[in-house]
């Protein structure tokens, strides 16, 4: 069946793989800025920092360049929202001293006033960060009025580089079994883990990584936390570790590993490398502190490019976006566990209304051509495959001159995106690589749930309820207007699919 929006006809359509030839419409950098992800009102931004919820807002501190849209002297960027999507900025929270550039870090809630930093009524904020200057040190910074305002700590650094070249990134979390704090911190190939009972004296515990995981590049931006098992009386703890480069498919990506933490020593069972996401897009994430028991999510946000070509990708008044917030929880699979990443509900109410939404009941092909959703660049496609019924699949969406594809293999089990095509991809070699990710249907279910996220210049795909992502960075020069889905057989393999469009959340 061929569905065909209100602007055009049937005569426009002479079979299914006939694409109607519209009109090119270029576009500009201001066409590139994502309509419901966060970006920078201006410049350069890099990894999230210091995500923490704090009385009904979410904050996000991120490496911030003020001053151009390329690297440079970092700075603590800042912007709050209640809802995770609709975001405010505000004033640059911290800024270069004698002792550095501001390097990633985290926030804590101090509810205990373990600092002695308490001034006034609000519970103290209490940034633990990398001052990088001529060696890599951590020091804190504090704030008294909910995040607005900071004051660094007179007597930093609060933990001193011993003498490594790689020293950074320092992920805090409270121990309650101990009653103490605990520091995740990059060291070079392995993450170093240190305690301490105020947030000013530190105490070292235990190295945990040689001879885990990938060991392509400098291990980066560690987090530790705990989550239950779904379906299970059990807890396990999870360690988020970035690396840069030994990507799964180049550059920049993020491992992790499951296991057991004693406030002392982290261990695990896990014999090979599991990524958080197989696309070259996805890096530096961190987890949301702080987020109330009565919520109980565990929300993750990562840094939307890669270090292979971060500083050259086509826009210049600013550069970067942050990935969707994502929702991690735990499964067991057979003598395993494994990770799940899902979209967090809040960016539903961010949905178009019925006249913005087309259901797509059909057992497939499907292709949308001259479509007011695809037109608009932000939108959310849902779909189930039957791989009993096709034994491969291809979605592409584009224009006249352009196009992105996205295949589905049941044989080779695996998922790739090509973006050689997709646009503007002369700025850097790698980019034009096609990106692979593994799709096990070993399984007795021969039905894969796909749900995928496009905003301007990005897709974030994900299937099986987060058993596995990818997410990807594009860049058109004239507006996409359509898109196919393709099996190998005739009919009855799609199921359930619809496509809804995304209006836009930031302030900007």
């Amino acid at each position: 069946m061929v569905y065909c929006s209100p602007s055009c006809t049937t005569n426009d359509m002479k079979d299914n793989n006939t694409i109607l030839e519209t009109t090119l419409v270029t576009l500009t950098e201001k066409d590139y800025r994502p309509a419901y992800h966060f970006t920078p009102a201006l410049h350069w931004m890099n990894d999230p920092n210091g995500l923490v919820y704090y009385k009904g807002q979410y904050h996000l501190f991120f490496q911030y360049n003020p001053n151009a849209s390329v690297w440079g002297p970092m700075n603590w960027g800042h912007a709050v929202s209640t809802d995770l999507f609709n975001w405010q900025d505000l004033p640059v929270a911290l800024v270069p001293d004698n002792q550095g550039a501001m390097f990633s870090g985290s926030v804590v809630v101090d509810s205990l006033n373990t600092s002695g930093f308490k001034n006034g009524e609000e519970d103290p904020l209490v940034a633990i960060f990398t001052h990088a200057g001529a060696q890599q040190m951590q020091s804190i910074a504090y704030s008294n009025d909910g995040g607005r305002k900071w004051t660094k700590y007179n007597q930093n650094p609060v933990l001193a580089n011993p003498g490594v070249p790689d020293f950074r990134d320092p992920k805090v979390m409270w121990f309650n079994d101990l009653k103490k704090w605990i520091m995740s911190l990059a060291t070079g190939n392995k993450v170093s883990f240190y305690s301490s009972a105020d947030l000013k004296n530190w105490t070292f515990e235990s190295d945990f990584g040689i001879g885990f995981g990938s060991h392509g590049g400098v291990w980066e931006c560690p987090d530790l936390f705990q989550l239950p098992v779904e379906g299970t009386n059990l807890k396990k703890w999870v360690l988020l570790v970035s690396i840069n480069p030994g990507g799964p498919n180049g550059g920049s990506a993020t491992q992790y590993f499951i296991g057991d933490f004693d406030g002392h020593k982290f261990t695990t069972e896990t014999t090979h490398t599991k990524w958080i996401d197989y696309g070259t897009d996805n890096y530096a994430g961190v987890t949301y502190s702080n987020i109330p028991k009565s919520d109980g999510r565990r929300i993750m946000i990562g840094w939307m490019s890669n270090w292979i070509y971060a500083g050259q990708v086509p826009t210049t008044s600013w550069r970067s976006a942050m990935t969707i917030p994502r929702v991690i929880t735990l499964v067991q699979q057979d003598n395993s566990y494994k990770l799940r990443f899902n979209p967090v509900v809040e960016g539903d109410k961010y949905k178009s209304e019925t006249e913005k939404s087309t259901a797509l009941n059909t057992g497939g092909p499907i292709q949308l051509i001259n479509n007011d959703i695809i037109k608009s660049g932000s939108y959310e496609l849902r779909f189930s495959v039957d791989f009993s019924k096709t034994d491969s699949l291809i979605l592409t969406t584009g224009n006249l001159s352009e196009n992105l594809k996205i295949r589905f293999n049941k044989s080779l089990g695996q998922v790739t995106i090509d973006r050689s095509r997709s646009g503007n991809v002369s700025f850097n070699d790698q980019f034009k690589r096609m990106i692979y990710s593994p799709m096990d249907l070993s399984g007795t279910n021969p039905i894969v749930e796909i749900r995928m996220l496009v905003d301007k210049t990005s897709v974030e795909l994900f299937w099986n309820n987060g058993e596995n992502v990818i997410t990807a960075l594009y860049f058109p020069r004239y507006k996409y207007d359509y898109l196919k889905i393709n099996g190998n057989s005739g009919s009855g393999y799609i199921k359930d699919a619809s496509l809804t469009g995304i209006r836009g959340s930031l302030l900007r």
